[in-house]
């Protein structure tokens, strides 16, 4: 599942790198055609700083399989739940703990 992910977040990554070289290619004519462009690049590269994020998270997880850690929290060394790493099997800590730092977050 991870692996899956992994490449298809790396096909989203070269999309919008794609993309964004195909706006700036475009010649734009006027200040709503520029504004336009701005906002879909702006767009373009806060998804791929959530897909490398995503991404960074997906390798951790693969390191702690090859560590015999995966599935087990980070933060209170539990066990995290099958149905969490079936919804999200790049997870670092179990439910509770991930509300915990949510919620300590700013």
């Amino acid at each position: 599942m991870l692996l899956k992910k992994k490449e298809e977040i790396i096909n989203i990554l070269s999309e919008v790198y794609s993309e964004s070289k195909e706006i700036d290619a475009g010649i734009s004519q006027d200040v709503a055609d520029k504004a336009e462009s701005s906002y879909t690049k702006e767009f373009l590269f806060s998804l791929s700083d959530t897909e490398r994020k995503r991404l960074f998270m997906i390798d951790e997880a693969i390191k702690r399989i090859g560590d015999s850690s995966y599935g087990i929290c980070q933060m209170c060394q539990n066990n995290i739940g099958k149905k969490r790493l079936v919804v999200v099997p790049w997870a670092p800590n179990c439910i509770e703990c991930q509300e915990k730092e949510e919620k300590e977050s700013p």
